[in-house]
């Protein structure tokens, strides 16, 4: 007899159970020697708990999230050091999460998910900070960011949660989003988050010291509620690319629907551009192109001809990858959203779209630079893909692989069957920056 669990692929079994914490921990090496010229802390995050409820004696019915990005935020941190590496894995403590786990059930709303019961459980309850997008490291401390709100300061080393941060300028919860971006010359920072007021939002921008402390901000007015989760810095330019996804808050203002339903996918309007300069956050020009949605950008910079060149995935249809992604906490998918590696050239001062190309016709995503390249002429992207001959309307990405931008010639590292890679990080060698060294958790 087939049943529908034999049948999922191996992917689904790190998500069936919530993650386990662990205090610090030696990790042994199963091959190899850790390179002399790694060293520091690697830091992940991600959804470590997808369900509530039910006796996990006898695994009992639970409830679960309706999207991966309900999950709550666990960090992972690995020191490499002269002595090995060691390991520790903590959940994000956040007030949610404290309150749902005394409680033993979902007690607030989220992107993709109401609150469990009858609708009026929702009104005036605003979604949880589940803190588990990114995370950012600061000379004291390390955040755990998410979309819609503050981020959650954590200890470096233990990563106990000290709290929520407001970084000397987040008052009244004004969002901090997921990924920030880092001059590696300048040590400053960048980032955004989108508030609302009534029935349009307000794209904040900030701009940050090396310790975080926000020390420059701008409130750009954006037309309706709009879905931004990356951005792109570009030599002395900040871009935002902005596709025509807006969101209907009334029904998710009385419990009828989460964020994740109610989002508008109008292609007609095509997808906004708005170009900012860096060092006074103020608008330098907005245009539009044809329509497309992206969760993430590679990298961008300005080449010879003073033209930005903006690297990102590119997914047709929103719809598509927005089920895919709600399909991923069940276990089993087969919503298929190809995503591929494109490149624009943007004129920046009248926002005007001059070309767009595809760089790799692959699906991938996580497209990642090494830090020392944000913002600036780059050879080398990394991103993951899937294993060739799967069927990726049923499996996870299970490969790494790197674009030479130069040659054209796409270098992949198989990491074998029923072995799933998160996005790859690329961390330059502390001796030679010639070099680097990729790191995944597999």
């Amino acid at each position: 007899m087939t049943t529908e669990a034999s049948t999922r692929k191996a992917w689904a079994k790190a998500l069936a159970r919530p993650a386990t914490e662990f205090p610090l921990t030696q990790l042994p090496i199963l091959a190899g020697k850790i390179p002399p010229g790694l060293r520091g802390t690697l830091y992940r995050n991600g959804p470590g708990r997808l369900e509530r409820g039910g006796d996990r004696s006898t695994d009992g019915p639970k409830n679960r999230v309706g999207h991966w990005f309900d999950g709550d935020g666990a960090i992972l941190a690995v020191h490499f050091t002269e002595a090995g590496a060691t390991g520790i894995y903590r959940y994000v403590q956040t007030a949610a999460y404290q309150a749902e786990t005394a409680a033993g059930k979902f007690l607030y709303p989220n992107y993709g998910m109401t609150v469990p019961g009858p609708i009026w459980k929702s009104w005036g309850k605003l979604p949880k900070n589940a803190a588990n997008t990114s995370v950012l490291a600061l000379p004291d401390k390390l955040l755990a960011l998410w979309e819609a709100g503050n981020p959650h300061a954590l200890d470096l080393q233990t990563l106990e949660t000290k709290g929520l941060d407001d970084l000397s300028q987040l008052k009244n919860n004004l969002p901090y989003s997921a990924h920030p971006k880092v001059d590696a010359q300048t040590g400053e920072i960048f980032n955004f988050g989108i508030s609302i007021g009534g029935l349009n939002a307000t794209l904040n921008v900030y701009k940050s010291d090396r310790a975080g402390k926000i020390v420059q901000k701008a409130a750009i007015p954006l037309d309706g509620i709009p879905f931004i989760h990356d951005f792109v810095m570009a030599g002395q330019y900040l871009v935002f690319l902005i596709p025509p996804l807006r969101f209907n808050l009334l029904p998710i203002a009385i419990g009828l629907s989460s964020y994740c339903d109610a989002g508008e996918w109008k292609p007609s309007q095509g997808t906004d551009i708005l170009v900012l300069d860096r060092a006074t956050l103020s608008v330098v020009s907005r245009g539009k192109t044809e329509a497309w949605f992206q969760w993430h950008f590679s990298n961008g910079y300005v080449d010879a001809d003073g033209e930005l060149v903006v690297d990102f995935v590119r997914h047709q249809d929103f719809n598509l990858t927005n089920q895919e992604l709600k399909e991923v906490p069940t276990g089993k998918t087969k919503t298929v959203s190809k995503g591929t590696l494109w490149r624009s050239r943007i004129h920046p001062q009248t926002g005007k779209v001059t070309q767009l190309q595809q760089l790799l016709d692959r699906d991938g995503e996580f497209p990642i630079v090494s830090s020392q390249d944000v913002g600036v002429h780059y050879r080398y992207i990394y991103l993951s893909v899937y294993r060739d001959g799967v069927d990726i309307s049923q499996e996870m990405f299970g490969a790494i692989a790197r674009l030479d931008l130069q040659t054209d010639n796409l270098t992949v590292a198989d990491l074998g069957e029923n072995r799933y890679p998160t996005e790859p990080i690329y961390v330059p060698d502390a001796w030679k920056t010639d070099r680097g060294w990729v790191l995944t958790v597999i």
